[in-house]
């Protein structure tokens, strides 16, 4: 009897293991159909990148709301988990800084598409803008502060100022094709450097 319960623990917990792996794949599949066509693309597109039929995107996200928010909240954790792997990773915190600034921009590709989507739960959105700036901007303070202990840039800006910074820069990208944000941004990051630095 015991060994029958235990089995059947183990199965439904596979069974939940199996559902967070296929969502994760949904999510994934999701954002960079956003990244490339945007928040508006079909359904169908992302069920094909994914692999799976349309009717199982519904099952995880009944609403398209509900997939974006799921996409938003996915790439924050991305980006967040990303930080502390890349000054692992990398021998320079200033170069960790630059990729993980890159994931950033195109986590912001998709989160411009966001506004619009939930245009009418504007509470609903805002309690992901608190998210997103309380899990960011300290992952981005570390490694601002990696590469000013590093002595690869000076200590004269705050993580949230760059971060705003590099929103700024991003918020009118997609809209005039002669604009191309990820250069700028790519310049401000080299630009913090030290000199030294920037010659190498």
């Amino acid at each position: 009897m015991s060994l029958d319960a235990g089995g059947a623990g183990q199965g439904t917990q596979r069974k939940r293991a199996d559902s967070v792996r296929n969502e994760q794949v949904l999510l994934a599949a999701a954002a960079a159909v956003f990244v490339a066509s945007g928040v508006d693309a079909p359904v169908r597109e992302i069920a094909g990148k994914a692999g799976v039929g349309v009717g199982t995107i519904y099952r995880h996200f009944p609403t398209r709301a509900d997939l974006i928010i799921a996409v938003y909240r996915h790439q924050v954790e991305a980006c967040a988990e990303a930080g502390p792997a890349l000054l692992a990773d990398t021998k320079s915190p200033h170069s960790a800084l630059g990729q993980w600034i890159d994931l950033f921009v195109e986590f912001l590709v998709t989160k411009h598409g966001l506004a619009a989507a939930l245009q009418n739960d504007r509470d609903g959105f805002d309690a992901l803008h608190t998210y997103f700036v309380d899990r960011l901007v300290p992952v981005c303070a570390d490694l601002l502060q990696a590469a000013v202990a590093a002595g690869e840039i000076d200590p004269s800006i705050s993580a949230y100022q760059l971060m705003r910074g590099v929103g700024n820069l991003c918020a009118g990208d997609g809209k005039d094709p002669g604009y191309d944000a990820g250069h700028l941004v790519k310049l401000l990051i080299r630009g913090l450097a030290r000199p030294a630095l920037r010659r190498g």
